[in-house]
């Protein structure tokens, strides 16, 4: 099966990972944090907007195709085919194009508004791209990075010392699991400006986050922080708590905001 050389996925890894983020875009909170990403670039409802923006690791293309709604001239870029296939497919009066977070396509200076969402975490360099999007931006033009710590996933569990196992384990297998504590740092170190950061927690309570605790049980399963046993029973436990109506998952979602000098 052909792997993309920039991402390390397949076709099954991209369309498992749309189907995670999928998910995401429908936990309680999700979209109103993506309305407020949108209010820090400057693209408010009320007011006209022709601005150039750009959403980097834009996935299956949601934000992007709602910055365009509000008005902006949005591009969602990504370097994996497959997701800007698909977002091509689900919204096809957007802007979509292959491309990487170290290389954007646009000249020095040409947009007024850069946001990148759950993707910090999977670069290998992310202070490059923060340099890449001070060169993209145009002075006074705004910056907001999204994403969650990896490390501090909140799970009701009768056993906690196996999920924070599984938490850390699973974190352990990000590239850059932490990178949300450092972004006020690479911000002010690219040179940006009136940096600002702050939280917001989502919260899942219903079955439909059983996929979510999956993969984390997979990922500390592949890395052997437990037994195949460890996890059927973590995992059945959390069923029942889904089937019950008591499953409890909160994520911590950091929001970075800062201005291009």
């Amino acid at each position: 099966m052909d792997t993309n050389p920039t991402t390390g996925r397949t076709r099954d890894d991209t369309d498992a990972l749309i189907a995670l983020l999928d998910i995401g875009d429908t936990i309680p909170g999700a979209a109103e944090l993506r309305a407020h990403s949108y209010d820090l670039l400057g693209i408010t409802r009320d007011a006209a907007v022709d601005a150039a923006v750009v959403d980097v690791g834009c996935g299956s293309g949601r934000a992007a195709a709602e910055m365009a709604a509000r008005g902006a001239r949005a591009v969602g870029i990504d370097p994996d085919e497959r997701m800007i296939a698909v977002a091509g497919e689900r919204w096809p009066a957007a802007d979509f194009r292959v491309a990487d977070a170290y290389d954007l396509p646009f000249p020095d200076g040409a947009l007024r508004g850069y946001r990148a969402d759950k993707v910090y975490h999977v670069l290998d360099d992310p202070a490059r791209a923060a340099d890449e999007a001070r060169r993209v931006l145009a002075p006074g033009g705004r910056i907001v990075l999204l994403g969650q710590d990896w490390d501090t996933y909140v799970i009701d569990s009768d056993d906690a010392a196996l999920t924070r196992t599984i938490v850390h384990a699973r974190a352990d297998l990000v590239r850059a699991p932490r990178v949300v504590r450092r972004c006020r740092a690479l911000l002010l170190d690219a040179g940006f400006t009136d940096v600002t950061v702050e939280a917001r927690t989502w919260i899942g309570t219903d079955a439909a986050l059983l996929p979510v605790l999956t993969d984390l049980v997979r990922g500390a399963r592949s890395a052997g922080a437990i037994t195949d046993a460890q996890a059927e029973a973590w995992l059945a436990d959390q069923r029942e708590r889904a089937r019950a109506g008591r499953l409890f998952l909160a994520i911590p979602m950091f929001v970075t905001a800062a201005t291009r000098r």
